[in-house]
């Protein structure tokens, strides 16, 4: 990305334009793009200060559950000395500047490394490469947060400094004042007169009053309105001569043969039927009575091959384990690490598994005065664009996207189909359509977390010691297709297929390690689900470990942190949730299971308490979890991310999965999915063990250790292993 040093300043004023700062963040080629009030004075891409002293912060992430619309606003408050009291939040618009190319990276589980960081850095700008993943928006931010905030600071601090004819030094700002003195001036009262101050080089950042907020639990600032039921989805939009859409998609791989037009066009309210080649949609008065004509139509589908089922998807794997695989990594001599000591197998299997958000896929889109717009649940805006512009044939300077709060994503919105309909749809009524999924149609339809199968193998020598490890892992290629829907600008032929074993790499010294990837076609749409890969992997490794442990007969928690001497924070982790915990050994009958991940900057260990209940389904009694995630900007968000993805884990690990038959998942609502209710939920523990590192990603942290920790458990409990996922039954 090309830069510009603090020197290059270009201020402008004007209560239309409002006030403009460039510092090290700005590259010259693009213009700000944050839209100012007349009552408003914009600080730069990140914040804008009214005449009646509020502050509003643009947030380029999306929100959907994470905190991101506090945790942002909260780094810029506490560097601008702001009271948050008077912090708003805005999403920020499509544009270069917020860029996310971190996200991008560890999306992909670098497997873009082959491309230079700064020709990455230089393409993710370019096209506006925004993207809520990874857990990266604190990572990726922070720091142009901050230097924004900082630069604001120090023009109302010289603002008020040039009133009292005073060192600007001196002053500092606090609960939205800046004093001196004993005097104070609020922030309103000054923005005007900073549009005539120069941003000082070097930025004093954290100083001057800085500081206050930082590791503070503040309220969050979504959540009053989503208590009040007054914060707006995508489904909650209204505009003028709205009609609402319902829509039919076929199995996996079909085309639309034929419906009955006539049967819906009887169902009163009905505006339009639309066919396409692969989907079917009514428009009508009411999404319900689009929904009624949309199964009076009974649209037909058929396909030209077979159809994936649970048999096809299962035998995909097996084939593609035999194959010659792809080595993901490798350290020592494997040949020789497993050509001695005891040997230990295990074979590890993974459904696939939903995405299952409260929010059913959806999109809203009104063309008007030859502009398209377009209101979504994305993670992705530029996007969004992009695929809504290709589809109603037009440029993307003439499609605007507005994006919205998302009830609950976990990566779903990484996809942009419902966009893509309801553009076409908008252009061929000409009137705004309010197109929304129904819950069936979000099962059915969804890009799933991949099945896998691990082949694991491993010898320990006399003391116990892990000579070597090997991993096959079969899996499809979820990164190449994730990357022609998210960024097809990339080339493919730089990228690695490494995301299909995300985390497969244990943390563990070994002396001698191979990991290979066994591409499987399973003829199965796949995509990013809350955790990734990692959500397999560890459940792979943290499995196996265990079993090892039991080989050598040492005790597992021991046994692991004997072979962490390069991780020692997540050796604390272990340690501490042990102790948390009273860990008894994992002995035979205690019920007690544990686990260890580590990715995105942070680390986790979980034990979990659980026992096989009726009908072979999992009773987890109790999980506790130990965390080092670097500093924290606010504490209870970080535990409320914690804790969700805790109970995300267990889902996972007891359900959440889908079977197929004739080219169609067999989960078809919630009650198919053997979901967690609050009866099912164990007492949850969460400690924080104190870090000054600089932040890691909290937003799926939790969720790849709970399913291994509960299998561990289990083996603890009844005395056999489970090697699937989810966890049922006896083997």
């Amino acid at each position: 990305m090309t830069m510009i040093g603090r020197r290059t300043v270009l201020v402008g004023g004007g209560a239309g334009l409002g006030l403009v700062v460039a510092w090290g963040l700005w590259p010259r080629d693009y213009a700000p793009g944050l839209t100012v009030g007349p009552d408003e004075r914009a600080f730069g891409a990140w914040l804008k200060i009214g005449r009646d002293g509020h502050v509003t912060v643009a947030v380029p992430q999306a929100e959907h559950g994470q905190g991101v619309y506090t945790t942002l606003p909260q780094i810029v408050a506490d560097e601008l000395g702001a009271d948050w009291r008077t912090v708003a939040v805005t999403p920020a618009p499509v544009h270069p500047l917020y860029a996310n190319p971190l996200g991008l990276d560890e999306l992909f589980e670098h497997g873009f490394d082959a491309v230079p960081a700064s020709w990455r850095g230089e393409w993710a700008t370019r096209n506006a490469a925004m993207v809520t993943a990874a857990s990266s928006s604190i990572r990726m931010f922070e720091g142009p947060a901050r230097e924004a905030a900082a630069a604001a600071r120090a023009l109302l601090i010289q603002a008020a400094a040039r009133r009292w004819d005073a060192d600007w030094a001196d002053c500092a700002t606090e609960a939205g004042f800046v004093t001196h003195a004993g005097k104070r001036l609020r922030f309103a009262e000054l923005v005007d007169d900073a549009v005539r101050e120069t941003v000082p080089d070097p930025l004093p950042i954290g100083v001057q009053g800085a500081g206050a907020l930082m590791g503070k639990a503040v309220p969050r600032l979504d959540a009053p309105s989503k208590v009040d039921g007054s914060a707006n989805f995508t489904a909650d939009i209204r505009l003028p001569d709205m009609v609402h859409v319902a829509v039919r998609q076929g199995p996996i791989g079909s085309k639309l043969v034929g419906i009955d037009r006539a049967a819906a066009r009887r169902v009163p309210g009905v505006v339009e039927v639309i066919e396409t080649d692969d989907w079917v949609a009514v428009a009508a008065a009411t999404w319900w009575t689009a929904k009624r004509a949309l199964d009076a139509s009974r649209p037909r589908f058929a396909s030209e091959g077979p159809a994936p089922s649970t048999a096809s998807i299962a035998a995909a794997l097996d084939a593609a384990l035999k194959d010659d695989g792809r080595s993901v990594a490798a350290v020592g001599d494997i040949e020789a690490g497993l050509s001695a000591g005891q040997a230990v197998s295990a074979t590890y299997r993974v459904a696939p598994m939903v995405h299952g958000g409260i929010e059913t896929p959806g999109a809203v889109a009104a063309y008007r005065d030859d502009r398209l717009e377009i209101w979504a649940q994305t993670q992705a805006p530029a996007r969004a664009r992009a695929v809504a512009a290709a589809a109603a044939d037009l440029p993307e300077s003439r499609v605007t996207v507005h994006a919205m709060m998302i009830g609950g994503s976990f990566g779903a919105a990484l996809a942009h189909d419902a966009v893509a309909q309801a553009a076409r749809i908008a252009m061929q009524l000409k009137r705004p359509v309010n197109l929304m999924w129904s819950r069936g149609e979000a099962l059915l339809h969804d890009y799933y977390r991949a099945p896998a199968v691990a082949a694991m193998s491993a010898r320990l020598g006399a003391n116990g010691a892990v000579l070597g490890w090997r991993a096959k892992i079969a899996a499809p290629a979820t990164g190449g297709a994730l990357a022609e829907r998210l960024v097809p600008g990339l080339p493919r032929r730089m990228l690695r297929e490494t995301y299909a074993t995300g985390g497969a790499v244990p943390p563990y010294r070994v002396a001698a390690l191979a990991v290979d990837h066994h591409r499987a076609d399973i003829g199965v749409p796949t995509g990013h689900v809350r955790g990734g890969a990692h959500g397999a992997s560890c459940f792979f490794n943290e499995c196996f470990v265990d079993e090892l442990a039991r080989a050598a007969g040492v005790e597992p928690l021991s046994f692991r942190i004997g072979m962490l001497g390069g991780e020692p924070r997540l050796a604390r982790c272990l340690s501490t949730a042990a102790s948390l915990g009273g860990w008894e050994g994992g002995v035979p009958d205690s019920g007690q299971g544990i686990a260890a991940h580590g990715f995105r900057g942070s680390y986790i260990a979980v034990m979990a308490e659980a026992r096989m209940g009726p009908g072979g389904r999992p009773v987890v009694e109790r999980l506790v979890a130990a965390v080092d995630c670097g500093r924290m900007v606010n504490p209870d968000v970080v535990r409320q991310q914690i804790e969700g993805g805790l109970i995300f884990g267990l889902a996972s690990a007891i359900g959440a999965a889908t079977g197929f038959a004739g080219g169609l998942a067999t989960a078809r609502g919630f009650d198919r999915l053997v979901l967690p209710r609050l009866a099912d939920s164990p007492d949850i523990t969460v400690e924080f063990v104190a870090s000054d590192e600089p932040p890691g990603g909290v937003g799926e942290l939790a969720v790849p250790p709970v399913a291994p920790a509960i299998a561990n458990a289990l083996y603890a409990s009844g005395g056999f292993r489970i090697r699937t996922l989810p966890l049922h039954g006896a083997p």
